[in-house]
């Protein structure tokens, strides 16, 4: 990372440039020799009464004294992608969106407040796709009222790492007290490779609806009612696949709704037993064959941090991360 003209560290960043992105180094200590550096890139969200902010790709905001830089500069918004198709955070958005619809939603400005019984946090979330049409304090106090009134805690779902996405607002809320629980990346990838897999499809059977045995597989349906079956059935387009098993359940599930040029995967669980046998990567080629059948180029999950064994699966077939997305809950 280099800072340098003519041999010299310099601080070329200034509070007009708050909502770049920005990379800055900074001493980790008050100067005294033996000092070490720190660098950190990010947006930056705010300057005020001495203090940075910045709005790491992670959703951290990390606090940096003024009179600590020692460097900065604006750098180039992060690309979308290394490989794999192009996409704008705007236009992938929507697409996520409608791949896990709420059982009830409502409009706050161009926000949408959406609730499903407390099945999962993307359904039980505040998405924040445009202006709330209020000021934020009263915008986050709709969003407090709304969820509270159906018993559930208060969520906003906001996205991080990519041209266009609101690592300004993470700042916000953060500094308004919401408390950021869980983080994930979405990645994308091209479909067609993961169609072409060298993997047995034979087993593989696909569905439009869900039952029993395919719930009695998914880890987030321990009791499944109204609300989880219709957050699992909506979509543009959904189909969900199961290998049998050797009982009621299945060796492996997966569920893909294809929406336009995207293919999304979610829920691929296999069995404990029966991992490392090929299973996800052939419930993944056959639901991507049916997405390349309906028109569909271009793939796209999430996964969590610390979920290593999904990772280096995706790894493996191509995905790369193309921004972060993150819960915050009021406390």
């Amino acid at each position: 990372m280099e800072f340098t003209i003519g041999g010299r560290l310099e601080v070329r960043i200034t509070p007009a440039d708050t909502g770049k992105r920005v990379s800055v180094r900074r001493l980790t200590s008050s100067g005294t020799p033996g000092s070490l550096f720190t660098d950190t890139v990010g947006v930056l969200t705010s300057w005020d009464q001495g203090v940075l902010s910045i709005t790491r790709k992670s959703g951290e905001t990390v606090r940096i004294e003024e009179s600590a830089l020692v460097a900065g500069k604006v750098v180039p918004a992060a690309p979308a992608r290394r490989r794999g198709p192009a996409a704008s955070f705007e236009e992938l958005a929507p697409v996520l969106a409608r791949a896990w619809q709420p059982v009830e939603s409502e409009p706050l400005g161009e926000w949408t407040l959406r609730a499903a019984g407390g099945f999962t946090r993307r359904a039980n979330s505040a998405l924040p796709l445009g202006d709330p049409g209020l000021p934020l304090p009263a915008a986050l106090d709709r969003v407090r009222d709304w969820y509270a009134a159906r018993d559930l805690p208060a969520y906003v779902q906001t996205a991080t790492g990519a041209a266009g996405t609101q690592e300004p607002l993470c700042a916000e809320l953060e500094r308004a007290g919401w408390e950021r629980e869980v983080s994930a990346e979405v990645r994308i990838a091209a479909l067609a490779p993961i169609g072409d897999l060298a993997a047995d499809i034979s087993r593989v059977h696909l569905a439009r609806t869900v039952d029993e045995a395919w719930l009695s597989r998914y880890q987030r349906s321990s009791s499944p009612g109204e609300h989880v079956l219709k957050v699992l059935g909506a979509g543009p387009s959904v189909w969900f696949a199961s290998v049998p098993g050797d009982g009621p359940a299945p060796a492996a599930i997966g569920r893909c709704v294809v929406d336009g040029r995207w293919a999304g995967f979610m829920a691929v669980e296999v069995d404990p037993a029966r991992r490392r046998q090929g299973l996800a990567s052939a419930v993944m080629a056959a639901l991507a064959r049916r997405a390349l059948d309906e028109g569909a180029s271009a793939a796209w999950l999430q996964v969590e941090a610390d979920n290593e064994g999904a990772r280096a699966l995706y790894d493996g077939l191509g995905f790369a991360t193309h921004h972060g997305y993150h819960h915050f809950r009021s406390r």
